[in-house]
C-alpha cells in the first residue's frame, strides 16, 4: 500500500489550507493511506478523512533541535511511508528531506516563489501580477509525487453537524437570522482592520443578522467582550474554547468577515463566503481563502499606499503606514456582506 507522508508545521493558516489537496486525494485515490504530520492544535481539521493519520509533533521538548529531528525522522520512518511531501519548505523540513532521500524515498518540496514574491514585495520596479496560490502550490507536490489531483474537481463536505455543546451555546440566538462570522485580528497591526470601523460594520449587521465574533488571548477577547455586551445579537466564539466546536460553527456560517489570517482559510474550506480585508499584504502574494471572489478580497488603496504589499506576513510597517486599512470603506464591507449572503 502505498503511504504518503504530508509535512506542515505551522502556521494556522498555512496547514488549513492543505484540506483541498486532501480532499482531492481521498476521492481520487480511495487506498492511498495518508499521514498529516503536525501541531497536535491542528488535529481537528483533519478529523473528517477516514483514511489520514495524524502524527503529533514537539518541537518544544522530543522533538527539539537536531536531535530531536533525528528522534522524529527514526519515528517517521517506522510508519513506513513511501512517499514524502514537504509542504513546508523550512530548515526542519530541509533536514529531513535529506534524511528520507539519503534512505531512498521518494521525496518533493513546495515551491516558495522566493524569487517572485521579492518583485512583488519590494519598494522599487514592485511587480504587482497574481501568484500562483498556495493550496495550488500543495497540489503540484502531489502530483509530483505521482498523485494527480485537480482542485477544480474539489467537492466541499456538507457543514458540520451541531453538537450537543454547539446547540447550547446557539440556543439564544434567533435561528432564523443569518449567520455572519467576524475575525476582526491578525498577527500584525498592519494586517487589522481599525476597530472603531470594525465596530461600525458589526453594529449595523447584527441588526438583522446574528453575528459570531472570532479571537483568541487576552487582549483580543478583552475588545471582543466589549462588543458583545453591547450588541444583542453578537455572540463571542471565544467562550467555546475548543477548535472542534469553532469548526463546527465556523461550517454553519453564512459568511464570514476575516482580515489575512487563518480564519478566512477554515471558513473557506467549508464553501462559507469570505470576505477578506487586505492591508499590508495582498491577495496577490498567493494566500486567499480558497476560492474567493474577487469582490469579496477587499484591498487597501494601493495609491495612497504604493509600497502594498510590503511582505507575506505584514510584519513590515513602512513609516506613515499605520492607517493603511483606513482607506477601506465600512460600506464596502458591509455590501460584499450583504451580496455574499443573498446569493
Amino acid at each position: 500500500m502505498k503511504h504518503l507522508l504530508v509535512l506542515r508545521f505551522s502556521s494556522m493558516g498555512d496547514v488549513a489550507m492543505i484540506i483541498p489537496s486532501i480532499r482531492c486525494l481521498v476521492k481520487s485515490y480511495p487506498e492511498l493511506k495518508i499521514t498529516v504530520v503536525s501541531k497536535k492544535i491542528y488535529k481537528p481539521f483533519f478529523k473528517e478523512f477516514e483514511q489520514c493519520n495524524f502524527f503529533e509533533i514537539d518541537f518544544k521538548y522530543k522533538h527539539k533541535g537536531f536531535s530531536g529531528l533525528l528522534r522524529l525522522f527514526k519515528e517517521l520512518k517506522k510508519l513506513k511511508p513511501t512517499h514524502i511531501a514537504d509542504l513546508h519548505s523550512v530548515i526542519r523540513t530541509h533536514i529531513l528531506r535529506v534524511l528520507f532521500k539519503i534512505n531512498f524515498y521518494r521525496v518533493k518540496k513546495l515551491n516558495k516563489l522566493r524569487k517572485e514574491k521579492k518583485k512583488l514585495f519590494r519598494t522599487k520596479n514592485k511587480v504587482l501580477i497574481p501568484l500562483v496560490p498556495t493550496q495550488y502550490r500543495y497540489a503540484e507536490v502531489f502530483c509530483k509525487l505521482g498523485f494527480n489531483i485537480n482542485l477544480t474537481n474539489h467537492q466541499f463536505p456538507l457543514p458540520k453537524a451541531l453538537s450537543k455543546s454547539s446547540q447550547e451555546f446557539l440556543s439564544s440566538l434567533d435561528s432564523r437570522k443569518k449567520r455572519i462570522g467576524v475575525a476582526p485580528f491578525a498577527s500584525y497591526v498592519g494586517k487589522i482592520y481599525p476597530l472603531d470601523l470594525m465596530q461600525k460594520v458589526i453594529s449595523f449587521l447584527q441588526r438583522d443578522h446574528n453575528v459570531f465574533l472570532f479571537g483568541n488571548g487576552k487582549y483580543e477577547i478583552d475588545k471582543l467582550q466589549v462588543w458583545e455586551k453591547a450588541f444583542p445579537n453578537v455572540l463571542g466564539c471565544y467562550n467555546l474554547n475548543s477548535l472542534d466546536l469553532e469548526l463546527e460553527i465556523i461550517s454553519n456560517l453564512d459568511a464570514m468577515i476575516s482580515m489575512d489570517s487563518a480564519n478566512g482559510h477554515i471558513a473557506a474550506n467549508y464553501n462559507v463566503p469570505v470576505v477578506s480585508l487586505w492591508g499590508l499584504t495582498h491577495p496577490f502574494a498567493g494566500y486567499a481563502p480558497f476560492l474567493s471572489k474577487n469582490e469579496n478580497m477587499i484591498v487597501s488603496c494601493n495609491e495612497k499606499y504604493p509600497l502594498i504589499p510590503t511582505s507575506a506576513y505584514g510584519d513590515k510597517l513602512p513609516k506613515n503606514y499605520i492607517d493603511v486599512m483606513r482607506t477601506i470603506d465600512v460600506n464596502e464591507i458591509i455590501l460584499a456582506v450583504k451580496k455574499s449572503i443573498n446569493n
